[in-house]
């Protein structure tokens, strides 16, 4: 983020006058607006960074800019629709308060056209001109990689040329705020989860053929190597390897499946991958490889097709998919991995451009040290599914770039650097997963991927349980247990619900800029701290009036909900759960005052979390009971235990 984040001047801009009594706060807006900010100098929001860094250099996405009365940055958003969809909404204001000042993009000032994506392209960047006064053109044929987009026009005259060229609607500003906009991105991220099941489902059953092969040849029948029998086996045919130890490195280059009858060990001879397959529709089942090299990256040119557009993290997909491995996949696409053991030296499984190919029931041992391996299961631009498999030691268990729809279910992984680690990859499922003993994070998401689903995975021990950024997604039903950080929060737009987060050090840890992610019906059980906030306005962890568990919350007569808000940033509230006597200092008239005024105002104290509405007994009593502090939570009455 850019060091000239600007900053909006509080006193000179607005005046809050708070009114204890009653609750009241008038917001009076000096006459003075303050004026557009350069766009790198927001908080942004609205495009992941992998999709920025696909975009041509003349593409010039509409944004809008906001100034608002209790947040300390200028917000940027990546889509008009973007602001317009969230602005009105109650929990935006309570988090951000009012705008003060709103700026959009005015492509009046320059010359505008679409490319065949539907993205704006024009001649210079646009000027920015006050929202209130813009024409919008919606329903039209300009997208983002989000979808359909707005353009604004300081010009009604350009407006209307544009949507009379594009097919859309002119709209006023009054007009476009009471427009819909279905972009509730971590809404429809956690309704799609069992889409998202049935469609992994159909992809292992189109792999299934490749089991049911015909055989072709045997080895040591009809074929002296396992190499001379891929060479001369027909297309979509199997070659049988029966029992034995064979010393080869192997090729494939057209669609066969390779099945082992028995226990069957491949060695390679140190040197690179033992098998490197480039053809569609590959199919690897019931082999044990070893022997591979140890070299974590590459520099040489990579097996396969090449891509037909050069890719702007060309580099990093050559250094990480050109490096040795058990099994490399590159290029081939819709195959299947399967009831494979692979003793790493390096990575143990590539996938490089794999399409939607599977890799079912396979295990993996990196070497002893994390430092010497690399990824126990790689995967670049291949959106597969990995289930039922075992991942030990690696420096990643699985490593995922720019993998766009994959899905991780059903596996485990155990004393990895990394469990499961996302980069640049955006709607993947993550779930029902065992994670434990990570040196680091089990599952970590990072560099900006937008509706990412981590969903009712069990993660143990390690620095951080999961350490999530990007935006739009959604993280629930996990159970977050023995590490130092359980959750660590650097999303914006993200719902966490129904989580368990217990025995950490710190229970979950907000770092976000921007107040907009969603923390509700979690508990959180017998951490040192329950929670913890960095720089930033007041987090408010309450959604239509729905709370958390905070073991130590307390309340004078028992109920669904405490009589009081809970503030684990607090430094009484966040010691109830520890410390004997501290409930009747919580109810001092001081305290209660100020829980209340936290409650609110937004922007009354930086680096803070409030709970509104916490709740009395735990929102997951089976998932709590599975995690094992079950007999560590309480009643918020403090008389009994669930």
């Amino acid at each position: 983020m850019s060091s000239r984040l600007r900053r909006t001047v509080a006193l000179s801009v607005v005046l809050v006058v708070a009114v204890v009594a009653v609750g009241l706060f008038v917001i009076d807006v000096d006459s003075s607006d303050p004026g557009p900010a350069p766009f790198d100098d927001t908080v942004s929001v609205g495009l992941s960074l992998a999709d920025e860094y696909g975009l041509g250099a003349d593409v010039e996405l509409p944004k809008a800019q906001a100034y608002y009365s209790q947040y300390e940055y200028v917000v940027g958003y990546y889509g008009v629709e973007t602001f317009a969809e969230t602005q009105d909404s109650e929990s935006h204001t309570q988090r951000f308060g009012y705008p003060l000042a709103v700026y959009v993009s005015d492509y009046s000032s320059v010359d505008v056209d679409l490319t065949d994506e539907g993205y704006p392209v024009t001649d210079g960047q646009p000027a920015w001109t006050d929202a209130e006064d813009a024409w919008y053109v919606t329903d039209s044929e300009a997208s983002t990689p989000n979808g359909e987009t707005v353009v604004p026009f300081s010009s009604r005259e350009d407006a209307t040329a544009f949507a009379d060229a594009h097919d859309g609607t002119v709209r006023s500003w009054e007009g476009l705020l009471e427009t819909e906009f279905d972009r509730d991105e971590a809404t429809v991220v956690r309704d799609r989860v069992d889409d998202q099941h049935a469609d992994a489902d159909r992809r292992v059953e189109a792999t299934t053929e490749l089991r049911d092969r015909p055989v072709s040849i045997v080895v040591g029948e009809d074929a002296e190597t396992i190499q001379e029998a891929i060479d001369d086996a027909p297309a979509n045919t199997t070659v049988v390897v029966p029992e034995g130890e064979y010393d080869e490195t192997l090729e494939i280059d057209h669609p066969i499946t390779l099945a082992g009858d028995g226990d069957v060990t491949i060695s390679g001879d140190g040197n690179g991958s033992v098998v490197t397959a480039t053809a569609d529709r590959t199919g690897l089942i019931g082999l044990e490889i070893t022997g591979s090299g140890s070299e974590r990256t590459g520099t040489g040119e990579l097996p396969g097709d090449e891509p037909e557009d050069e890719e702007w993290d060309a580099t990093f997909e050559q250094n990480y998919a050109g490096g040795d491995a058990g099994i490399a996949m590159h290029t081939a696409s819709d195959s299947l991995v399967e009831d494979v053991t692979v003793h790493s030296s390096a990575s143990g499984i590539i996938l490089r451009r794999g399409g939607e190919s599977v890799v079912r029931n396979a295990t993996v041992y990196s070497p002893e040290e994390w430092t010497d391996g690399h990824a126990g299961i790689l995967a670049l631009h291949s959106p597969i599914v990995v289930e039922e498999s075992s991942v030990s030691d690696g420096r990643d268990g699985l490593y995922a770039h720019r993998s766009e729809g994959l899905v991780v279910r059903d596996s485990t992984f155990d004393g990895n650097r990394l469990g499961v680690h996302l980069m640049h990859t955006s709607d993947a499922l993550v779930t029902e997963n065992e994670i434990h003993d990570q040196f680091n994070t089990g599952i970590y998401v990072m560099t900006g991927p937008e509706r990412n689903a981590l969903v009712d995975n069990d993660v143990r021990g390690g620095e951080y349980a999961i350490f999530m950024s990007g935006s739009d997604s959604y993280v629930a039903g996990n159970v977050l247990v023995d590490s130092r950080v359980g959750l660590r929060i650097d999303s914006a737009g993200t719902i966490y619900e129904d989580n368990v987060v217990a025995g950490n050090e710190i229970g979950a840890k907000e770092r976000a800029l921007l107040p907009t992610n969603r923390v509700y019906a979690n508990d959180f059980v017998d951490n040192d701290v329950h929670g913890a906030a960095g720089t930033g306005p007041l987090r408010i962890w309450t959604e239509d009036g729905a709370g958390n568990y905070w073991q130590g919350a307390t309340s004078l007569e028992r109920g669904e909900r405490t009589d009081r808000t809970y503030s684990p940033t607090a430094p009484v509230d966040q010691r109830l759960h520890s410390v004997d006597g501290t409930p009747t200092l919580a109810r001092s008239p001081a305290l209660d005052a100020m829980a209340g005024l936290q409650g609110s105002v937004p922007g009354m104290r930086t680096g803070s979390i409030v709970d509104l509405e916490p709740t009395c007994e735990p929102n997951n009593p089976d998932l709590l009971e599975r995690s094992g502090w079950a007999d560590r939570a309480w009643s918020c009455d403090r008389t009994t235990t669930p």
